[in-house]
């Protein structure tokens, strides 16, 4: 395995600056290739990645990032956690939909992550921040 990641424990990033994006994609792009994703999956994971890692620091205000590397019996792969405490999502179906934004964006961050990724499960209320977690599978 790729030396870089520990594939023992989850690795945590904060999110508070442009900085700390680039961080997390480095960190997802290194836990991917320590799981042997494909070169196109890890680039759909890391692309998911940024997305989400600027959407809790634009959006939520900053925050944090988990990444796992996990195994299901029959293909590792890794899980990624985005947790703010920002005002949460108050349209959620609103905000999955293409085109979608309220920052001025082309509206295809939450709903073009999604659809990179393996799984995608989104928890938010307004006023009690968003968590988002995010698999994908190595092939």
């Amino acid at each position: 395995m790729t030396s870089g990641v520990d594939l023992g424990r989850p690795q945590t990033q904060s999110v508070g600056s442009d900085e700390d994006v680039v961080r997390v994609r480095q960190l997802v792009r290194t836990a991917a290739v320590a799981v042997r994703l494909s070169l196109v999956d890890q680039t759909k994971v890391v692309t998911a990645a940024s997305e989400l890692a600027r959407n809790t620091l634009v959006y939520g205000g900053g925050g944090t990032v988990e990444v796992t590397a996990i195994d299901n019996g029959r293909r590792p792969g890794i899980r990624i956690v985005f947790a703010d405490s920002g005002p949460g999502i108050a349209d959620l179906d609103l905000a999955l939909t293409d085109g979608y934004t309220t920052g001025g964006g082309l509206g295809l961050g939450l709903s073009g992550a999604r659809r990179l990724v393996d799984e995608f499960d989104i928890q938010t209320a307004p006023g009690q921040g968003t968590r988002i977690t995010i698999t994908k599978w190595s092939r």
